[in-house]
């Protein structure tokens, strides 16, 4: 059995020590410390780019690729999701109606 070389090491205890630096960044200074305001203004935006990373890809893709025709049930769901969430601004009718317009294509028509 071979043991782990220094490089793997290396890149662990590098790796290790990034994250203790970064997680106690706050607790080294002396001082408080506060963002800067474009930087507060940038962070209220971060959980809808999160989602949309993470929603986005799964509505245009598939298995790594770009889908290549409209016989997909997510495009539509996506679309009438969006719709009534423009409509009505509420969260769970835009999940119900999204999958009220998925799961019959997807379950009854196979898409």
């Amino acid at each position: 059995m071979r043991g782990t070389d220094l490089w793997t090491m290396g890149v662990i205890v590098g790796l290790a020590a990034v994250t203790v630096l970064t997680r106690c960044f706050f607790f080294i200074l002396d001082r408080p410390w506060g963002l800067p305001e474009w930087a507060h203004r940038a962070l209220h935006y971060a959980p809808a780019a999160a989602l949309a990373g993470v929603i986005a890809p799964e509505i245009v893709m598939t298995q790594g690729h770009l889908i290549t025709t409209l016989h997909d049930a997510r495009l539509y769901a996506a679309v009438v999701g969006a719709a009534y969430y423009y409509w009505r601004r509420g969260v769970l009718g835009t999940m119900l109606a999204g999958m009220a317009v998925y799961l019959p294509l997807h379950l009854g028509l196979g898409w």
